[in-house]
């Protein structure tokens, strides 16, 4: 009998500890769930963790019909999970309405977090071990609460640029001078937005205020979004730890803010470009089963590297303007025409929910007129989707239209696009602002779109002096992205080996 104990107590000390749990807690957009889901994979296939990946339960449903049950089916080791947004049910497949999404996930989301994480550590053993650390969005930050109080670290993953969230982080700067919030709605139009805003903490100069993000452009002080990313970004200095997907490079200023606004018990972590990053990580490994993991709530059209390759280098425009940009339907009009005019094939994604107030399915396609479709015949090719990454890194792409959101302006920056931009809202308009100003490698179409200005702008990025100089500088940020994640000891893998080992992992080594 003695002999069976002392067998069992062999078995029981050999047997390997349970790997780190980290569960993952994005906003439930387009734009944030992508990167998100590229750092779980990133800590699932390089350090062993064991994921759970939360997704909202109406964006769970989106992913089963932009690409069937097995998009959500999961790895044993790497599982999705769900929890509710608090918004009335729907199937629409579009993207919510964003102060709507954002006002419920701050105000509803915690209890439904906290019972998902008292399930999983109640499972723990049945092939589930117990949670060690969350990475929550960083304006999921009501993740910090639910981590302290199951005594793990919790850290924020800032999806944006830094520069968007100093922008954020100088609402209050601009309010306490009198800048903002505007005094009447003729401010937006009579030349106020132009004001220079001297001495904000973290930013280049000269800002104005239209190169804040947009939500500070706002009469009302109790605005939805205006106090969402003022709440969030005030909480980030609670966490572990900050990951930014940015170079050093290319925001020192803005990163040296945020160090100097955030505690020194919340250090940051550069980890971009990420999606370089992730190439170099997981790609060597031929991606795997991870590479059936995809975020995308739009199915994708895969004729559009087809189209691609048929094209010669550098000679296509490629629009797309995100997951959220809405816009009427003149300039619908007015874009097709600047494209159809340009002279250059070009490929433009145009989203199903593309125009504002319509409701139907395909709408945006609809509305073309049958002459721009006549006279960009053999030239343009229209997609609902993409694979955008992909789209970037080929070399039949010569320029990009974009509304300048992070993740498409930084993967441009990283596969050495040069941009034009068309900010819709959000911190947009302080990465337009950069991208122009700062790093050389944008330039503006304007809020008013015009045809003509279209045209003029494709034909100068595409052949012009200033488009030449524009690759140049995208080039060089190209190659510093490489640097950072594609050579060993670059500053973005050692800095995703840091958070690992200096944070992650801790609530790992105290259990």
């Amino acid at each position: 009998m003695g002999s069976e104990v002392a067998a069992d107590m062999m078995m029981e000390m050999k047997k390997p500890p349970p790997p780190p749990h980290a569960v993952f807690v994005p906003l439930p957009t387009q734009g944030h769930v992508t990167p998100m889901l590229k750092l779980a994979k990133l800590l699932h296939s390089k350090a062993g963790f064991h994921i759970t990946f939360v997704n909202t339960e109406y964006n769970h449903r989106r992913l089963v019909r932009s690409r069937g049950p097995g998009a959500v089916a999961g790895l044993p080791d790497f599982r999705f999970a769900t929890i509710p947004d608090g918004l009335p049910p729907s199937d629409a497949d579009a993207t919510q309405d964003v102060p709507s999404v954002c006002y419920s996930t701050m105000t509803t989301c915690l209890a439904p977090l906290r019972k998902l994480l008292t399930e999983l550590n109640n499972n723990a053993g049945d092939g589930v071990p117990p949670v060690t650390c969350i990475v929550a969005d960083n304006v999921m930050s009501f993740s910090v609460d639910a981590a302290a109080e199951i005594g793990v670290p919790c850290v924020l993953f800032w999806t944006a640029s830094a520069c968007g969230f100093m922008g954020y982080r100088n609402f209050r700067f601009l309010m306490k001078h009198d800048i903002a919030p505007l005094k009447d709605e003729s401010q937006l139009t009579n030349g106020y937005l132009d004001t220079p805003v001297p001495e904000a903490p973290g930013m280049s100069q000269p800002m104005r205020l239209r190169d804040f993000p947009s939500f500070i452009c706002t009469t009302d002080r109790h605005d939805i979004m205006l106090n969402f990313l003022l709440h969030h970004t005030e909480q980030a200095g609670r966490a572990a730890a900050v990951i930014v997907n940015t170079l050093d490079e290319l925001e020192q200023p803005a990163l040296d803010g945020m160090r100097d606004i955030l505690p020194p018990t919340c250090p940051i972590y550069t980890i971009g470009p990420l999606n370089l990053l992730a190439e170099q990580l997981l790609l060597p490994d031929g991606g795997g089963p991870l590479a059936d993991i995809r975020a995308s709530l739009w199915r994708e059209d895969t004729s559009c590297l087809e189209w691609l390759d048929g094209r010669e280098a550098r000679s296509v425009v490629y629009v797309n303007f995100g997951s959220i940009t809405t816009m009427t339907h003149g300039e619908l009009i007015e874009f097709a025409w600047g494209l159809a005019n340009c002279g250059h094939d070009f490929l433009w994604i145009v989203r199903n929910d593309l125009l504002q107030g319509e409701d139907d399915d395909a709408a945006a396609g609809k509305k073309l007129p049958s002459e721009f479709l006549e006279a960009t015949k053999g030239r343009c090719l229209l997609a609902s989707w993409c694979e955008q990454e992909a789209v970037l890194r080929h070399p039949a792409v010569g320029v990009f239209l974009t509304h300048c959101g992070w993740n498409s302006a930084f993967v441009a920056i990283s596969a050495g696009v040069p941009l034009l931009c068309w900010p819709f809202f959000a911190e947009q308009q302080t990465n337009c602002r950069y991208a122009c100003v700062e790093w050389g490698v944008g330039m503006e179409v304007g809020d008013d779109v015009r045809r003509e200005v279209v045209e003029e702008r494709i034909r100068e990025v595409m052949g012009g002096d200033a488009g030449r100089e524009m690759r140049r500088k995208a080039e060089e940020w190209k190659e510093m992205g490489v640097r950072a994640t594609l050579i060993p000891g670059g500053r973005s893998v050692a800095n995703l080996e840091r958070i690992i080992n200096d944070v992650l992992l801790t609530g790992h080594k105290a259990a």
